[in-house]
């Protein structure tokens, strides 16, 4: 195993540009790499609530991520589905219920009984509880993104965030109303980097680890653009491979136990 990791370590850094990395018992592993949990840590608590958020602090992570969506009265929450059906006691789109009726729900029952009660959370006072804790990934579902864009500066998260967006126009608008909030973009191709920078001044690229080619690498360097590495199967083989990958700067996962974990035996194997 330890010749495997310290032939892979080699070949990596061989073909990738260096970026801050200590090294363990003759292989090289990247320290630095920021974590971003999805939903919060939604393997431990129920998805995109404060326990979720609270879990994945605990274990170190930087980021996490929520999704934002809209009641009909104009309020912000946090929520994945348009409908309310799977992860509430409730049920109807988040669109057609108001505030009062939303924050009745019950969002944590369906996950296990020890999370009764855990609401599902208003992102104004979301971010508010969780400033100085973490910084927030805003996967923006269905929101006014003035009224987004006012809430992260009234709240201090404008260096302490950054936005993504399915639609391309909504990432221009966010570009156009808001040109130094940082913006995530998916992307695969290195010929496609430049013309992404350039279109919507993105400071970070989301891939598979596998698109991590060195001139995929060095086009995101060229643009200052930071590679994040999002997984399919987040077993011990994957999470060690991201690890060993000098040109990682972030990861986008859901499984933060098994990840720190992971990392943690590499430093023990280094000692």
């Amino acid at each position: 195993m330890k010749f495997f990791l310290s032939l892979l370590s080699f070949l990596l850094w061989a073909v990738v540009p260096k970026t801050e990395c200590v090294t363990c018992s003759g292989f090289s592993f990247n320290e630095n790499i920021e974590v971003v949990v999805h939903r919060g840590a939604n393997k431990i608590a129920p998805e995109n609530t404060r326990a979720a958020a609270q879990a994945a602090i605990d274990l170190g992570a930087e980021y996490v991520e929520v999704d934002v969506r809209t009641s009909k009265d104009g309020v912000l929450y946090i929520l994945h589905d348009p409908m309310v059906n799977r992860t509430t006691n409730g049920s109807g789109f988040i669109s057609r219920m108001t505030s009062v009726e939303i924050d009745k729900l019950d969002a944590g029952s369906w996950f296990a009984p020890e999370f009764a009660g855990e609401q599902v959370p208003r992102l104004r006072e979301y971010l508010l509880w969780i400033k100085g804790k973490a910084k927030v990934y805003f996967d923006v579902k269905d929101a006014d993104l003035r009224q987004l864009v006012e809430l992260v500066l009234e709240t201090g998260f404008e260096n302490d965030c950054f936005f993504w967006f399915r639609s391309n126009k909504k990432a221009l608008e966010l570009k156009r109303i808001a040109p130094d909030l940082p913006l995530k973009v998916n992307a695969s191709a290195p010929e496609a980097i430049k013309k992404i920078k350039q279109k919507f001044n993105a400071r970070i690229l989301e891939c598979s680890l596998d698109a991590l080619t060195p001139a995929f690498v060095e086009a995101c360097r060229q643009h200052e653009i930071k590679i994040m590495v999002y997984g399919g199967k987040e077993d011990k083989e994957y999470f060690t491979r991201v690890l060993l990958h000098p040109a990682v700067d972030m990861i986008n996962l859901d499984n933060p136990e098994l990840y720190y974990q992971v990392k943690r035996e590499m430093m023990e194997r280094g000692k």
